[in-house]
């Protein structure tokens, strides 16, 4: 269990570093000037962050890297229900610590920037007219807090649908470890098609331990607009969902090997 622990701490602290790092690159970097800003960046930067994170920690830990993989998993893969805190606990842990990592590297720039939300999803993040178009408190840019909502259960779905098909041997199958390509494909299509509504967090540690990071740093509104709790509980229902889902509609009928 240790082993396992640690390896999901260090797989989401890469996670989040790279992940939180494109963000913060694409905005700060002195290197790019404010036009850099550019969606596909950050979406590609974020599935090969995911990439990189499963292959170092998959051997250790399966590299569930986010709760509602780690609860999907437990309700229809027999993931043992007693881990399943312990890897929730892990993966809060590397995420803050991978948020932190991003502030020692990129400090100056978000110092001088007034720390600006390089950290989490939803209203505010990313330099809010960049990202947000200036939503308020009341809307993820022109989208209602219920459309991010319903769009991080989607986009966790689609994530779990991803999960389980690279590791099924019944489905057509990935040969020679080629799992997480699929996984940071998966991600790099949510967010491309799906991430406009709330930024696509489909992670509650993703989301929430380098939120909490941010409110220490001095990032401000980080738990004052109410959204931090949506993609916290949204991706669980949607990790749930895909995994019932891909057993109703696929597992059933994979032919036995």
């Amino acid at each position: 269990m240790l082993g396992q622990f640690v390896g999901e701490v260090f797989g989401t602290f890469i996670l989040i570093l790279l992940g939180d790092g494109v963000v913060a690159n694409v905005g700060l970097a002195p290197r790019l000037a404010a036009p850099a800003y550019n969606w596909n960046t950050i979406t590609i930067g974020w599935a090969f962050a995911v990439i990189v994170a499963v292959y170092v920690s998959a051997g250790v830990s399966g590299a569930h890297l986010n709760p509602a993989v780690t609860i999907a998993l437990a309700l229809r893969r027999g993931f043992p229900w007693n881990k399943v805190l312990p890897y929730i606990v892990a993966q809060m842990i590397g995420a803050f610590l991978g948020a932190f990592a991003v502030y020692l590297c990129y400090r100056e720039g978000l110092i001088h920037a007034g720390m600006p939300n390089v950290w989490c999803t939803g209203p505010g993040s990313t330099f809010g007219e960049a990202f947000w178009g200036g939503g308020g408190s009341a809307a993820a840019g022109s989208f209602s807090f219920v459309t991010a909502f319903i769009t991080e259960i989607f986009g966790t779905a689609v994530l779990l649908w991803g999960v389980l098909a690279s590791g099924d041997n019944k489905n057509t199958g990935l040969m020679h470890n080629m799992g997480p390509f699929l996984v940071g494909g998966t991600v790099l299509a949510v967010g491309l098609s799906l991430g406009g509504p709330s930024g696509y967090a489909i992670n509650p540690a993703r989301d929430l331990g380098p939120r909490l990071f941010g409110l220490l740093a001095g990032t401000k509104d980080l738990f004052t607009n109410g959204y931090w709790w949506i993609p916290v509980v949204a991706p669980i229902i949607g990790g749930a969902l895909g995994a019932y889902a891909y057993d109703w509609f696929v597992t059933k009928y994979l032919p036995a090997k």
